[in-house]
């Protein structure tokens, strides 16, 4: 297959996916009867406008979801959208993690070719490709740890909410339904999303377990235990949360100590990783023939070792510098 042929497949799969995605954004239009039900109970129960619309599914994206709901990418998609909290289904995200695969690999075949030799357009398209099938997944994973990152910085103050609402007489329904109004974000959407499954009839602890599912956290888990534990045996809940609230806080401190402590370290791990790909960009930009004498066999395999020893250092450096607390 020569090279003007895999270009033409490539921007004929581009064009399609544009088509296929502009065509799959039309709203659904909700039935005579569904209008009826809608308009017959809205007066008796309001909720969120965001909340009652239905997102814009296409076919495909439910025939993607259905197929891979019950393998272990799908569920771990399931899990990983959850704790980023991301409104998209798992078909969506696979279908988003194609586009972006496709077109970075257009992107990156255009971009090589430039390159002497003519498979150097394939080979970088190829490498585009994957970092745009994997750059969904990281940008979710990103948001997910910043998210759990944030609910455990607010767990000691929401604990301490906790048992001060439990020691005033409340209990444990109405002390979650308090956290679910006076903390912030992201605990309060948790919290929120407790109190609704216990109103459809699931136990608190089912319920704090699957809050737990959604936040891994060491000090979530304790929170979880102590409640589980409480419900078996008994005993003072606003005590025991007194105490764990201030375990959590001092926790919570001592490691953004580390954090500063450390900061140096993960910073030189960033700018020495960049240093050498920002030096690359810049002499492709200036003297694309210059550097484009790297990629041609046998020195392309300087690079491809030059960018695995410096992820390995990279991930070397990261872990010298990450203290458990």
């Amino acid at each position: 297959m020569d090279l003007l042929t895999v270009t033409v497949l490539l921007v004929i799969a581009g064009i399609a996916l544009i088509i296929f995605g502009v065509l799959t954004q039309r709203d659904r239009v909700a039935s005579p009867e569904l209008e009826e039900r809608l308009e017959r109970f809205g007066s008796h129960h309001q909720i969120d406008e965001d909340e009652a619309l239905e997102r814009n599914q296409s076919f495909i994206a439910d025939q993607v979801g259905k197929a891979v709901q019950n393998r272990n990418v799908g569920r771990g998609m399931a899990t990983l959208l959850s704790r980023a909290d991301i409104k998209m289904t798992v078909g969506e995200f696979m279908l988003t993690r194609l586009g972006t695969a496709v077109g970075g690999a257009l992107v990156g075949f255009v971009l090589g070719r430039g390159f002497s030799e003519p498979l150097m357009g394939l080979m970088v398209g190829l490498v585009v490709g994957v970092i745009g099938w994997m750059a969904p997944h990281w940008y979710v994973s990103r948001v997910a740890k910043k998210r759990a990152q944030r609910f455990n910085d607010q767990l000691g103050d929401g604990i301490g909410m906790m048992a001060n609402s439990l020691r005033a007489g409340y209990s444990l329904l109405q002390t979650m339904e308090l956290a679910s109004r006076e903390t912030p974000e992201p605990m309060r959407t948790e919290y929120q999303r407790v109190v609704r499954e216990v109103g459809l009839g699931i136990s608190p602890q089912q319920a704090m377990q699957h809050m737990l599912d959604r936040v891994p956290s060491e000090d979530l888990d304790l929170l979880v235990t102590a409640i589980n534990i409480q419900h078996e045996v008994g005993g003072n809940l606003a005590q025991i949360l007194d105490v764990m609230g201030e375990t959590i806080r001092e926790r919570v401190r001592i490691k953004g100590e580390i954090a500063v402590l450390t900061s140096q370290g993960r910073i030189s791990g960033y700018i020495i990783t960049a240093l050498p790909v920002g030096v690359a960009a810049l002499l492709f930009v200036i003297n694309p023939d210059y550097i484009s004498e790297l990629f041609v066999w046998p020195w392309i395999c300087l690079p491809i070792l030059g960018v695995i020893l410096m992820g390995l250092g990279f991930f070397a450096m990261q872990k010298i510098v990450e203290i458990e607390v």
